[in-house]
């Protein structure tokens, strides 16, 4: 699967370089020149005495370009630093710096009337906030897409199947884990639409807010031939995944028994997704788990 994380770092790297950079050199000024007249800041000073100690710090822009230097200049130089060197430090602190720049415009709301920068800095701190934490997902999916899979047990003839679907390879793991524990074949529901990636993503979306079938490969394995199926599946903007609607209704009157395994990132138990897939099936299933999954962090909700 293609990376998404490496085209997230890269764009944090650039906001961390964009905003550390221009801080730096705004600070620069600042300390050159406190009086702010050889860079037209001098008619700024008056804003600042809105702010605490106003008497003492904000006299001259000394005390501000050494604020702004600490708070957007070094800190986001750090990050792009660390970003450079592959630390997974560098996500989180270009995410976090991010935000402590729309703290610092917020600031500037309160100090100076509205205005053109204050409100595209703000813009651009939101930017940089919303890529870290781009990265550090995709950073985290990545990380378990590259574990290793529980080996699948060598039975000639199982009795029972472990049918899943996945996008992003969690509920694959604990479909896995069910047939290492159960002894059970594995057979997993493919759609011919895209789903994977960021645009899969959203695409999946679309067939989840809609209650949306998804096409998907014709199934080709004996279903009737199985004493017990677990059907593990994901959830879908708050139902159930749509290439697992379209499997249950393929698959209806072909599972002589069933249980369920429904992944999701809420603490719900989404007890109505396995009322539809009874009702496509034709069957009342035997079990229900329900497991919250959050990048990789698996918890199991309790009925």
């Amino acid at each position: 699967m293609k990376s998404r994380f490496a085209p997230a770092r890269k764009a944090l790297i650039f906001w961390t370089l964009f905003i550390g950079l221009g801080a730096v050199g705004g600070a620069a000024c600042m300390l050159a020149d406190p009086s702010g007249r050889s860079v037209g800041m001098s008619g700024m000073l008056p804003y600042f005495q809105v702010l605490p100690f106003a008497d003492v710090l904000f006299q001259d822009l000394f005390f501000s370009g050494i604020a702004l230097l600490l708070v957007n200049g070094i800190t986001n130089l750090t990050a792009a630093a660390l970003l450079f060197r592959k630390k997974p430090a560098g996500v989180v602190l270009g995410g976090v710096f991010g935000v402590t720049l729309m703290l610092w415009i917020l600031i500037q709301f309160y100090m100076f009337p509205l205005n053109f920068m204050s409100t595209l800095y703000f813009i651009f701190g939101f930017c940089q906030a919303a890529t870290g934490y781009a990265a550090w997902v995709f950073q985290r999916q990545e990380a378990f897409q590259a574990r290793p899979l529980p080996p699948l047990p060598s039975v000639e003839h199982p009795r029972r199947l472990v049918v899943y679907f996945s996008r992003m390879g969690y509920v694959k793991k604990l479909a896995y884990e069910i047939a290492e524990k159960t002894g059970a074949a594995v057979y997993e529901i493919r759609s011919t639409e895209r789903t994977e990636g960021t645009l899969g993503f959203w695409w999946c979306g679309r067939f989840g807010m809609h209650r949306w079938d998804m096409p998907i490969r014709p199934i080709d394995v004996d279903l009737s031939a199985f004493e017990h199926v677990t059907v593990c599946a994901p959830i879908w903007v708050f139902a159930l995944a749509a290439p697992v609607r379209t499997f249950c209704r393929q698959a209806a009157g072909q599972i002589r028994e069933a249980d369920y395994l429904l992944v999701h990132h809420t603490s719900g138990r989404y007890e109505s997704a396995a009322r539809e897939m009874d009702r496509l099936l034709g069957l009342k299933h035997t079990a229900l788990r329900s497991v919250q999954c959050k990048v990789g962090a698996f918890r199991e909700i309790q009925g």
